[in-house]
C-alpha cells in the first residue's frame, strides 16, 4: 500500500493533510522521514507519526464482542452510539457486524472486515443457526416447543418460520435456537404465539460462542478454530 493512503486511513483525513503532514516532517518509515506519499510500503515497515507507532493491517479481522443494551450494530448512526465504540483497533470504521442486534439486545456480536465470511452468517440461504437467551413477559405455554418445530406465522410475513429449537429453563425463561435471521424475528415469533419479549441475549452463532470470561462491552480476536468454523468457499 502507498504510504499516502496508509496515512488516510490511519490518521482519518484526506490525502490533501496526509501531504501537509509530510512536508512538515511528522512521518517517518524505519526511524527515517519521509516526505514522499508515493512511498510503497511492506509489512515489515514501522510507520510513525510524531513518534507513534502506527500498526499495518495485514489481512482480514475477527472479533467476537459482548455487546451491552443502548449500543446499535451499525458503524455509524447519528441518535445512538454505536459497538465500535468498544474496539480499540485501528482503522476499526472497517469492521461491521456480521449478524446485528436490536439496541435492546444483549449478547453475541461477531466483528469483521471480511464481507465473504460475514456473509455466509447472515445470507438467508446458509440457514446460521443463532442462540438467545429469552425472558418472557408471560410463563411459556406447553404448546409453543411444537408450533415453533412446526413454523409460525408471522404478522404480514407469507411463509412459515423454519422449524426452531425451544428449551424451557424457567417458567419464563427459554433458550431458542433458529436458523433464519428475519426482522425482529424471535420477538415476533413470541406475539405470534400470544407471549412478549422482555430480555433477549444472543449465546451463540453457528458454532461461535459468546465467552464466558467477556464482561459487557468486552471484546476478544477469535481463535483460528472459530474463524474456520465459518466454512467460505474458496
Amino acid at each position: 500500500m502507498r504510504l499516502d493512503k496508509f496515512l488516510s486511513q490511519q490518521l482519518g483525513v484526506s490525502r490533501a493533510l496526509v501531504l501537509r503532514e509530510l512536508r512538515n516532517k511528522r512521518v517517518t518509515v524505519d526511524d527515517e522521514i519521509v516526505k514522499s506519499g508515493s512511498l510503497k510500503l511492506t509489512p515489515e515497515n514501522v510507520v510513525k507519526f510524531d513518534g507513534n507507532v502506527l500498526e499495518q493491517q495485514n489481512g482480514p479481522r475477527y472479533f467476537m464482542l459482548n455487546k451491552p443494551q443502548g449500543y446499535v450494530c451499525s458503524t455509524d448512526d447519528p441518535d445512538h452510539p454505536t459497538v465500535l465504540y468498544f474496539l480499540e483497533e485501528p482503522v476499526a470504521y472497517k469492521l461491521h457486524a456480521a449478524g446485528r442486534l436490536d439496541i435492546d439486545t444483549t449478547g453475541l456480536v461477531l466483528m469483521t472486515d471480511d464481507g465473504q465470511w460475514s456473509h455466509r452468517i447472515t445470507s438467508p440461504k446458509h440457514h446460521c443457526e443463532k442462540t438467545y437467551l429469552v425472558t418472557l413477559e408471560q410463563p411459556l405455554s406447553t404448546e409453543t416447543p411444537q408450533q415453533f418445530l412446526d413454523g409460525v406465522q408471522l404478522h404480514n410475513e407469507k411463509d412459515l418460520t423454519l422449524p426452531a429449537q425451544l428449551e424451557q429453563l424457567e417458567p419464563t425463561l427459554v433458550r431458542l435456537t433458529i436458523r433464519e435471521g428475519r426482522y425482529h424475528q424471535v420477538k415476533r415469533m413470541f406475539a405470534a404465539v400470544g407471549n412478549r419479549v422482555v430480555a433477549l441475549h444472543r449465546e451463540r452463532i453457528g458454532a461461535i460462542a459468546l465467552d464466558d470470561s467477556l464482561a459487557p462491552g468486552d471484546y476478544r480476536p477469535l481463535t483460528d478454530e472459530e474463524i474456520a468454523s465459518v466454512a467460505v468457499p474458496r
